[in-house]
């Protein structure tokens, strides 16, 4: 039964547009929630308006650099949600601005104008200490979203998994096209990859009052595997068969430095990404103990990879999605 929150409750999500976004706001819609999808330009949001009924869901101006942006959008809002975040800086678009100044403006705006509740999906591994700049940054960004908004409950997944990912993909395409995939640190790193369905439900129950206020939750999917396991996954489902060169972390760190100037859509790996390759990846024990997981916002069954992955890698087959015809 949906709770009084829920029943055309407006929520407004910054990062509605992404990977992760699109599938929340699709989740929202199906619960009846009104949705403010905050963007940096909505013309290119159209895409999200067919998963809810007419006028359901309303794409809006917002950028989380520019504060005054924000107010408009969360105006009337009964629930705030904060997608926002890169896996690589690109020109003002960079780990400090957005996952730490804009975080924090974000959730200082929520509390102002009277939102019920925040939350903000960060990542496993956040800590204003590490080495990794996107891990640091994460990790500060939690922290001032807290201070600002104290009843906050952050999310912080796994590598997320689905068609539009930047992880299965990536690795998928370097083997179609390299003869040899890199096992970072040996490929020991472990990793529990959550699908992005799974982690827009988690999403979505904390927006209808799952979970405890102020608590960080850690979220992973079935299975911990090693990085050179889910190289071998990648290598099986998209038909190719690479094979493995074990790089040191400064050998990686090197190329990756070289592969600088161009985009970050072309390049390999950047050093960042290498220093993160090095962490293991998956829920800590002590969110166990403490019932910080997918398990208590009521996703007790998540979807392993080999369900979901096989079926979008099977356009990086030989043959692409007839691959497995025959005659």
């Amino acid at each position: 039964m949906a709770s009084s929150l829920e029943q055309g409750a407006l929520v407004t999500i910054f990062g509605g547009s992404g990977f992760v976004g699109r599938h929340t706001v699709r989740e929202l819609a199906r619960k009846g929630y009104r949705i403010r999808a905050a963007v940096r330009r909505p013309g290119l949001a159209g895409h999200l308006q067919p998963m809810g009924a007419v006028g359901q869901i309303h794409p809006v101006q917002a950028n989380i650099r520019y504060p005054e942006s924000l107010h408009t959008a969360l105006a009337g809002a009964d629930i705030a949600i904060n997608l926002v975040a890169v896996l690589a800086s690109t020109g003002r678009q960079t780990f400090d601005a957005l996952h730490v100044k804009g975080a924090r403006e974000v959730a200082k705006a929520a509390k102002e104008a009277g939102a019920k509740r925040f939350i903000h999906v960060s990542a496993i591994g956040a800590d204003a200490s590490s080495s990794s700049n996107y891990a640091r940054t994460k990790g500060l960004g939690d922290a001032a979203v807290l201070e600002e908004f104290p009843d906050a409950i952050i999310l912080s997944p796994s590598i997320v998994f689905g068609p539009e990912d930047e992880f299965f993909n990536r690795f998928a395409a370097m083997a179609q096209n390299a003869p040899f995939l890199p096992l970072i640190a040996g490929g020991r790193t472990k990793f529990q990859p959550i699908y992005v369905g799974d982690l827009a439900e988690a999403i979505c129950n904390v927006s209808g009052g799952a979970g405890v206020p102020g608590q960080i939750y850690e979220l992973g999917g079935p299975e911990t595997l090693s990085f050179r396991e889910l190289l071998q996954q990648v290598k099986e489902w998209s038909g190719r068969n690479p094979g493995f060169i074990n790089l040191p972390a400064g050998l990686a760190k090197l190329m990756a430095i070289l592969s600088k100037p161009l985009p970050n859509a072309l390049r390999p790996l950047t050093v960042d990404q290498v220093r993160m390759l090095q962490v293991d990846n998956v829920v800590s024990q002590t969110a166990i103990d403490e019932g910080r997981t997918l398990k208590e916002l009521g996703v007790p069954s998540p979807q392993a990879a080999g369900v979901i992955v096989p079926s979008y890698l099977e356009r990086f087959r030989p043959n692409g999605q007839y691959s497995h015809y025959r005659g």
